[in-house]
């Protein structure tokens, strides 16, 4: 059974729609981590997405938590999807990838939508959730000193109040430029149990992470320092790829050094060059790095769930 409430705004309410389960979880006092619609609508192909969607929500629960893949649907946030959601959303084409700036346009248009990190990192907030689980987020582009070609996700980091697991960011990025960004705008980054900032199904970015932390009450306490300092920004924390799913940093690189000549010599640019990269490490590495991208969109679910549980554990016990 779905539970509707609504979000008072100055001239507007914005509609959730919760599952029973999340409803009750988040009532409760229990562990919750939101998880992002996008993997589902624009990642594999179907059955393979709604499979590996089901399965992502099996590895928060393993760790301990509910899960709440969001989406839009009808004018409404819906805050849990159910399966009948995600097969429905797995199997529609056309669904369109919603990031925080069209939010906005799409409720108002009453029309499907498939969950960015940014646009998730809103929706967590809004339903009271305060952890979301991705297995990498977006950064600074390289050449973006030219492009201005900045990911959402850095800046809504900024302005939501939602710890962030992921598997760092990928290799396709300027990963220097993405942690400088970072801490320019104060945004915690806390590896794991990890002395490096890793990079999506890489090991490491060959950057060193500024802080580590291997406890899991630690990173709970730690998170809600962040918030009681005053912040309303994210607190993100990374954890790598378990080493024996991880593609080789170097094969990655090389890769992408023969992509990025070939796009520049055929004119890709902009928002495709993304795709178009990502097709081409995927071709080189035969493959494997598509696989690799469904075991750490798992792993990192399962920390999350993990991590969510402390952090939860920690508010039942400073609350009393």
């Amino acid at each position: 059974m779905a539970v509707t409430t609504m979000s008072a705004y100055p001239h507007e309410s914005i509609p959730l729609v919760f599952s029973a389960e999340v409803a009750d979880a988040i009532h409760e006092g229990l562990p919750v981590v939101a998880l992002e619609s996008n993997v589902i609508t624009h990642g594999l192909p179907y059955p393979e997405n709604a499979a590996t969607a089901r399965k992502v929500e099996e590895a928060v629960r393993a760790g301990g938590s509910v899960p709440a893949t969001i989406a839009i649907e009808s004018g409404k946030i819906v805050v849990g999807m159910t399966d009948a959601d995600i097969e429905r959303f797995a199997s529609t084409p056309g669904i369109p990838k919603v990031s925080s700036r069209d939010m906005p346009v799409v409720l108002a248009q009453g029309r499907m939508g498939a969950l960015t990190v940014a646009s998730s990192l809103v929706a967590a907030e809004l339903a009271g959730i305060p952890f979301f689980s991705s297995a990498g987020i977006g950064g600074v582009h390289r050449g973006a000193e030219t492009s201005m070609d900045v990911s959402s996700d850095l800046i809504q980091f900024t302005r939501s109040k939602v710890a962030v697991v992921s598997a760092g960011a990928k290799k396709i990025l300027d990963l220097g430029l993405t942690l400088e960004y970072l801490e320019t705008q104060c945004v915690p980054v806390v590896s794991y149990r990890s002395d490096d900032f890793p990079a999506f199904y890489c090991v490491s970015s060959g950057f060193r992470s500024p802080m580590r932390l291997d406890d899991d009450d630690v990173i709970a306490r730690a998170i809600e320092n962040h918030w009681a300092l005053g912040n309303h920004s994210s607190f993100l924390i990374t954890t790598p790829v378990r080493p024996e799913e991880a593609i080789d940093s170097d094969e990655v690189d090389a890769a992408i050094a023969e992509a990025t000549a070939a796009a520049e010599r055929d004119g890709v640019r902009g928002q495709a060059i993304t795709k178009y990269l990502m097709r081409a490490v995927d071709a080189a590495t035969q493959g494997r790095s598509s696989r690799a991208n469904m075991a750490v969109l798992i792993s990192t679910a399962e920390v999350g769930g993990r991590l969510a549980a402390a952090h939860a554990r920690y508010r039942r016990e400073v609350g009393g």
